[in-house]
């Protein structure tokens, strides 16, 4: 179900099985100046779900942020065919059954500049995310490019969560950092992101931070300039 983050800002978390390990990844759902809904990442569309986006208003854009996140895509176009689909660049060439996508680019889309900010994180191609920032709340959402695998999790997922880094503090993942094509691009969207005045950062992977999030994002981030 979906659950109240701030005001205008929801999410809900779906746990999955990948590579033989537990795992959770998170949606983020924002109710637009128009009141117009903008789902992040988003995941399997269940009854309940779907009954509580009808109630909050009507679903106009669905984004996959990056490269991998874009699983459960198609049971939100069947079921809000009114939305316009969102993606990341080069994310067709995985999802050629996606013909109505739109490239996610470096500009913010006019259709949400009012309410979002938008970072295409540049230098890793492997993901090509997008970053963004809800600006009534002062929220950073992220989806892969930082992680922080808190709580109680399996033995496997708590093995992995060491090894990449994320299981005791806001990071960039090994993973992610050895993915790295182009080290001053990155640095420079790391710059760009540390801009704005988040207080608050809701990541894919588990967490959602609350108290000193700049900090902690600008921490993870100073992979980016070693």
């Amino acid at each position: 179900m979906l659950q109240t983050i701030a005001p205008n800002i929801w999410h809900t978390q779906h746990e999955f099985v990948a590579n033989g390990m537990r795992v959770s990844s998170r949606m983020t759902v924002v109710r637009l100046s128009d009141s117009s809904l903008w789902v992040h990442s988003p995941v399997p569309l269940s009854a309940d779900i779907r009954a509580q986006l009808s109630a909050l208003g009507d679903v106009q854009y669905i984004v996959a942020p990056n490269k991998t996140h874009h699983l459960f895509i198609s049971e939100y176009i069947a079921a809000f065919p009114q939305a316009k689909i969102f993606g990341a660049p080069g994310l067709l060439a995985k999802r050629p059954d996606l013909n109505a996508l739109r490239e996610l680019t470096s500009s913010v889309e006019p259709e949400w500049q009012e309410d979002l900010g938008q970072i295409f994180f540049e230098g890793i191609p492997f993901g090509n995310e997008t970053v963004w920032f809800h600006r009534s709340s002062r929220t950073l959402i992220i989806t892969d490019l930082c992680q922080w695998w808190q709580g109680d999790l399996p033995l496997t997922a708590t093995i992995y969560a060491n090894l990449t880094g994320v299981r005791t503090r806001l990071a960039v993942p090994r993973t992610v950092r050895w993915l790295v094509k182009d080290h001053h691009a990155a640095q420079s969207s790391a710059r760009r992101i540390l801009q704005w005045p988040f207080e608050r950062v809701v990541l894919a992977h588990n967490s959602i931070i609350d108290v000193d999030a700049h900090a902690a994002v600008k921490m993870a981030f100073a992979c980016f300039e070693q």
